[in-house]
């Protein structure tokens, strides 16, 4: 009889302590919730076209400033090249000019916005001259990039606005794409120079 007593005892207070283990673990469990990640917004016409103008225009920014004062105005012609035909290309500067001068031609018949005083060819207006001045022109035409993109919808990105032939999709994105090719020029110039684009730098640990 005692034997079992003592038997019976051991299965409760087994019993106990299993039940009170589990009530901490449930109680630890409901004090530290698990952290869900916060959704993303769907994709929309508008936030894919931010998404790359957003990209080129960080690349093209930084490697503009990447090149010194003094090779601003660098064209590989000067550097006599056997057998290369250098001869006439923009410089540097030009070409960051150029950038500008056509994210304004593409974009701003999305927009409806005129065009900036003196702005009337491929290469901008012969006012903008200084390092300054280029870098000015070249940020607000990117503004005006980000504007277009917010701008298109499903419903439109299709239609053909005025000062333009071509629909406002293709307007869009056919200004990323030329500033794309600009920037592999701009690698090169860069590259001529030993100096490594910021966007090919080892990223720090």
């Amino acid at each position: 009889m005692k034997s079992a007593q003592v038997v019976l005892l051991s299965v409760l207070t087994f019993t106990a302590v299993a039940f009170s283990f589990a009530n901490g673990d449930a109680a630890a469990s409901s004090a530290t919730p698990q952290t869900q990640p916060t959704p993303q917004p769907p994709a929309t016409v508008a936030s894919t076209l931010e998404r790359q103008i957003s990209m080129i225009e960080k690349q093209i920014t930084e490697a503009a400033e990447a090149m010194p004062d003094d090779k601003f105005n660098f064209t590989p012609e000067s550097l006599n090249i056997p057998s290369a035909d250098y001869k006439g290309v923009r410089t540097f500067a030009l070409e960051l000019k150029h950038i500008a001068a056509s994210n304004y031609f593409l974009w701003s018949p999305i927009t409806g916005d005129k065009l900036p005083e003196g702005l009337k060819d491929g290469n901008g207006p012969e006012a903008i001259k200084t390092r300054a001045e280029i870098m000015k022109f070249l940020k607000e035409s990117f503004a005006l990039g980000h504007k277009a993109a917010a701008q298109l919808t499903p419903e439109n990105m299709l239609e053909i606005p005025q000062r333009s032939k071509s629909p406002r999709l293709y307007l869009a994105t056919f200004g990323v794409a030329h500033a794309f090719d600009h920037y592999g020029q701009m690698v090169e110039y860069l590259r001529m120079n030993g100096i490594v684009p910021p966007a090919s730098r080892p990223k720090p640990d």
